[in-house]
């Protein structure tokens, strides 16, 4: 039975460049050694998308939709359906000085943030600094080698993917209970992460809107007295 819009699954995928082969991503560690762009802290592990949602890009997405679990898909995705056409009004020239501090220690290929927005710089030269502000894979079209494993169906399986897909912890270490409510404990390692607030309303939003059985999320923290050394 194809996927339906709002379907929770999980898969596996290898992102690369069509035109010269380069990895860009992938969720399996193998591969991501392959393809020299391995990273050590990062967990490589099957990936929860929600079908439909914009949890991955527009032109994957579409496929997703009639699609079936267990399907091995080659997906082409052009630049109208990935990151944009790469666009000439968005490289700007500007005087070096206007980079303050960071002026002296710049070089082309850095990445820079200015006026809200990340870009690259592509030149140097004669007090003034070129950079471009279309996202690093804009013009390209990508090829997604992607594996659609499972679609989640209890409430457990739903949960627990929720929360690992913002908060990186063990699925050994994930505790939660479901009684009038959804009480989700936070551990100690985790409570003081920045931006812990965002996460968890990130959260709720999630679980209230893909599980329907669930009418209200609660979140635990619990602080305790270190033993003196």
């Amino acid at each position: 039975m194809p996927l339906e819009k709002g379907s929770l699954i999980l898969v596996d995928y290898t992102t690369r460049i069509k035109d010269n082969g380069e990895m860009i991503e992938s969720t399996i560690e193998e591969e991501a050694k392959k393809g020299n762009i391995h990273d050590p802290n990062k967990v490589y592990e099957p990936k929860v998308l929600a079908v439909g949602e914009g949890w991955i890009l527009k032109g994957v997405d579409e496929v997703l939709l009639n699609a079936n679990v267990g399907d091995n898909l080659t997906i082409e995705v052009p630049p109208a359906k990935a990151f944009g056409e790469w666009d000439q009004s968005k490289v700007k020239m500007i005087p070096l000085r206007r980079l303050g501090d960071k002026a002296d220690d710049v070089k082309i290929g850095d990445a820079i943030e200015m006026d809200n927005k990340i870009g690259i710089i592509r030149f140097i030269g004669s007090g003034r600094v070129q950079i471009d502000f279309n996202h690093k894979l804009a013009g390209k079209t990508l090829e997604y080698k992607l594996n659609i494993l499972k679609r989640l169906e209890s409430d457990d399986e739903k949960i627990k993917s929720l929360i690992r897909r913002r908060i990186p912890i063990a699925e050994d270490k994930l505790k939660f209970k479901i009684d009038d409510s959804l009480d989700i404990e936070i551990p100690n390692d985790i409570a003081l992460q920045e931006g812990l607030q965002i996460i968890k309303r990130g959260i709720a939003n999630d679980i209230l809107r893909y599980i329907p059985n669930i009418k209200k999320v609660r979140f635990i923290e619990s602080y305790e007295k270190e033993a003196p050394k």
